[in-house]
This record gives structure tokens, C-alpha cells and sequence, in this order.
């Protein structure tokens, strides 16, 4: 056989296993697109794991949302699963610097660049298991994106909340970047009566009182979890059917109002669309669930006491009641008045700031 026959059939031949092989690659995100789900709809309420399509894109939501269009910015509650329906839509707000969005809990090596739902970018000092960028010291440094990219997070409106950013500024001054006025403000859309109901005046205590308990349960917004460890297994009712799935230490105090065991995880998650009995440190890695949680015992749970908080303000019951409803008589009756004083004082410190009277029955 002439070399020039060989050569011929050595070439046909590698065309063939070439095309072979094309034939058998898996189905991936750089050669095929997901089908698009069902369209956004922004009149619509999203719970944690429900799904729309947007500008070409596959969207999830975190937890509850509504009127907060898809993208990778705002409150962070949407989480970007990629370009849909064949579609090659570059991620919003990073046309330029291709580096993924952080997404919590997930697992990241020392080295890694994300950009956060501030449309900023960090860089993993260390590897960790998806701690936020803002508030993880420790294994996250800010990073600048040479293609571009923004640092400055968009503006947030108060949706009617009766507290300005600089108030809630001036009432925080010493707050950790976790506790957010973002992620507040996405939180208090879930309960449409909170702080708006009644006279301008009622809308102004309740949102003082509610600012002044959370400030006492975390030390001016600088605590997200309970600093005493050696109370962390106490808080695991194993009588509740469903028991302790975390762990027995996992559900110990979280977020502004320090939620405590797995039957007010559960709970609260039920009402929040949240699986937080199973993933109870969600509480701790994202600023809205933190401040939800804060919101929803707020709206709907009256503790060791007679009434919610809410009912207490709205009902001109006074700020005291507010206690009772969240500690009861570990502070009431005699329990701690120190305490007490200090929730006062703070509730008349956040009234000055919002100018309106704190109104009576202070304490209880």
C-alpha cells in the first residue's frame, strides 16, 4: 500500500472517531440549554425552591418574595440557575468579569471569586463552606473586578416601612453588615400589618418597639448567634415528632430575636416557605431569614405572654407587653428589671430618633 493511500485512510479514520465521539459528549450547560419554566409573574408570591423564567434565564427563589423582579442583585432571594430555552444570556450585571455568584452553603477553596448580591466581588482568603462574603472576616477579602463590575449596592426604598435608613443607621451604629437595612426591608414585606397599621403614630411605636427588642436580643445588631455555646444543646425538644434532623446542638439561638429550638425553627419555616428545621444556619448566613424570623414571631406568636407584640402596640396595650410576649417572666414580675430597663431605653432612645411619643405602659 502507497504511503499516500495509508495517510489517506489514517485521516478518514480520525474524522469518523472524531464525530463518534461528538456523538456520545453529555448533554451540559455549554451545549444545551433547560427549558425555561413558567414566566415570571411579579403580582405573584414565590416560597423558597419555586422557580420562574425571566429575560431568558431560570430563576429560583430563596424564600418568600413578591414584586422583586429576577436577578442578581436587590435582596439577593433570587438564585441564578442559567440561560434557558437555548438561550446564551450573559448573567445580569456580570457581562464583563465571569465569575459565578456566591450562593451560601456552597462549598468554595481558598482562592475562589464571587460576586455577592451587592454587586460586589469578594475573594476567599481560606476555604469555607459558603459563609457570606460581608460578614465572614476571616475567609473572605473584598476583590475588584478588572472588567468591571460595581461595589456600590443598589438604593433600597423603605416599602412604607416608617424608618429611613438613617434612622435605622443612627439606632445601629455599631451594627455588623449582616444586619443589613436591605435585608430588613425585604423582610418586613411578608407581613403586609407590620408597622402599618393604625395612626401614623402606632405605625411609628411598633417599629420602634420591634427595633428595640431585636437591638437588646443582639446587642445592637452585632450577635447572630448565642454566645454562650454551652446552652446550644439545650434547645432540642425530642418529644416533637420530628425531632432534632441538625443535630442536637443546632438549634440554639439565630438571628435579631434569637430564635431558639427546633419546634420554633419548624415553625417558623412552615410560615416562611423555609425548610429552617433542616438547614437551621440559613438563619445565620442570610440577612432577610434572619430579620423573617424576627418578623414572624413578631406577627404571630405571643410566647409566655398574653397577646403577639404586635396586637400589644396596635392595641395600645404599651411596649411592656412586648416583653412579657418575648421573655415573660424571665424579666417580668421582678424576673430581671435591669433587663427590662434596658429594653426601655432603648425603646425610648428609637421613638426620640423616629419623633413620637413612646406612649404608656412601658414596662411590665
Amino acid at each position: 500500500m502507497s504511503k499516500k493511500r495509508l495517510l489517506s485512510i489514517v485521516a478518514t479514520l480520525s474524522v469518523a472517531l472524531a464525530g463518534a465521539a461528538a456523538a456520545v459528549l453529555p448533554m451540559t450547560a455549554s451545549n444545551a440549554a433547560e427549558a425555561c419554566v413558567a414566566a415570571y409573574n411579579s403580582s405573584a408570591v414565590y416560597t423558597g425552591t419555586q422557580r420562574a423564567s425571566y429575560n431568558g434565564r431560570n430563576w429560583t427563589a430563596k424564600w418568600w418574595t413578591q414584586g422583586e423582579a429576577p436577578s442578581t442583585g436587590g435582596t439577593g432571594v433570587w438564585a441564578d440557575n442559567g440561560a434557558c430555552g437555548g438561550g446564551t444570556t450573559p448573567p445580569p450585571g456580570n457581562t464583563t468579569c465571569n465569575h459565578p455568584n456566591w450562593v451560601a452553603g456552597q462549598f468554595y477553596p481558598a482562592g475562589s471569586i464571587v460576586r455577592y448580591t451587592n454587586g460586589g466581588y469578594y475573594r476567599a482568603k481560606n476555604e469555607n463552606p459558603g459563609y457570606d462574603p460581608v460578614i465572614s472576616t476571616w475567609y473572605w477579602e473584598p476583590y475588584t473586578c478588572s472588567g468591571g463590575g460595581t461595589t456600590t449596592p443598589p438604593p433600597v426604598g423603605s416599602g412604607g416601612f416608617p424608618v429611613s435608613e438613617a434612622q435605622f443607621n443612627q439606632m445601629f451604629p455599631s451594627r455588623i453588615p449582616f444586619y443589613s437595612y436591605a435585608g430588613l426591608i425585604d423582610a418586613v414585606k411578608k407581613y403586609p400589618a407590620f408597622t402599618k397599621t393604625g395612626s401614623d403614630t402606632v405605625k411609628k411605636q411598633e417599629a420602634a418597639a420591634f427595633l428595640a427588642n431585636i437591638n437588646h436580643e443582639s446587642g445592637g445588631l452585632v450577635y447572630v448567634e448565642e454566645i454562650n455555646q454551652a446552652n446550644w444543646p439545650l434547645y432540642c425538644d425530642r418529644s416533637q415528632s420530628y425531632g432534632c434532623p441538625a443535630g442536637q446542638s443546632a438549634y440554639h439561638g439565630r438571628g435579631p430575636i434569637q430564635l431558639s429550638w427546633n419546634f420554633n425553627y419548624k415553625a417558623a419555616g412552615d410560615a416562611l416557605g423555609i425548610d429552617l428545621l433542616n438547614n437551621p444556619d440559613r438563619v445565620k448566613n442570610e440577612a432577610s431569614i434572619a430579620y423573617q424570623t424576627a418578623v414572624w414571631y413578631w406577627m404571630t406568636q405571643r410566647g409566655p405572654g398574653t397577646m403577639t407584640p404586635h396586637d400589644a402596640m396596635v392595641n395600645g396595650r404599651g411596649f411592656g407587653e412586648t416583653i412579657r410576649s418575648i421573655n415573660g417572666s424571665l424579666e417580668c414580675n421582678g424576673g430581671n428589671p435591669a433587663q427590662v430597663q434596658s429594653r426601655i431605653d432603648a425603646y425610648n432612645r428609637f421613638a426620640g430618633i423616629l419623633g413620637v411619643s413612646p406612649g404608656g405602659n412601658l414596662s411590665c
